[in-house]
């Protein structure tokens, strides 16, 4: 790509990005084009659609989530790293208002241009939890799935206006229950009812 055409892309990128943390993800790409001082036919030339947009704007983010992640592996205990990377992940989702739907459809939709991003961050987190969970530190009734929608419940709380001011303290909550002990989850397991063969 040439230096006045990634410029170009660069500008339309921050643009969408300031428009996009104000309005959502469904803010209007007319709108987003004329605040970047460009034509609709501009924009669309550079993302073709919104989840292109979308996914040039959050593949820097996820990308550094991976690597964090990865340094996250070397740097910290196994229960520190998992909620250290949970609460990066949550920030990230809910950095854009809207955002978590769109990541929750593209996690299973192979033609989504938000697929391999959304399936890459899921894998980092799986690494995470599954050290966690051999550590003894994690209860092992969750996987990354699992752990990809408790992000994207998190995010959605904090996308809520009465609720966010909650955000903090159910984070605290559910990086508690992930983080149960064994003994917990043998408590747990003792009290459900037991079924008859």
């Amino acid at each position: 790509m040439r230096a006045d055409a990634r410029k170009n892309r660069d500008h339309l990128l921050a643009i969408a990005g300031a428009v996009i943390t104000e309005q959502g993800v469904d803010a209007s790409l007319r709108d987003i084009a004329r605040r970047a001082g460009v034509g609709l036919a501009t924009l669309l030339r550079h993302f073709p659609t919104r989840e292109a947009l979308l996914d040039a704007l959050l593949r820097t983010s996820f990308d550094e989530l991976t690597a964090r992640a990865g340094e996250l592996e070397t740097s910290s205990s196994p229960e520190d790293a998992l909620v250290a990377w949970l609460r990066d992940c949550v920030a990230c989702a809910h950095e854009y208002r809207g955002v978590v739907a769109l990541l929750t459809a593209a996690i299973e939709d192979t033609e989504s241009a938000l697929h391999a991003s959304c399936v890459t961050m899921r894998a980092a987190g799986t690494r995470l939890l599954a050290r966690a969970q051999a550590a003894g530190t994690a209860r092992t009734d969750i996987d990354g799935t699992d752990l990809f929608a408790l992000v994207a419940a998190l995010a959605w709380l904090g996308d809520q206006p009465s609720l966010t001011p909650r955000s903090d303290h159910l984070f605290d909550v559910v990086a508690g229950a992930i983080l149960a002990s064994a003994e917990n989850g043998d408590a747990e397991e003792k009290r459900r009812p037991q079924t008859r063969g």
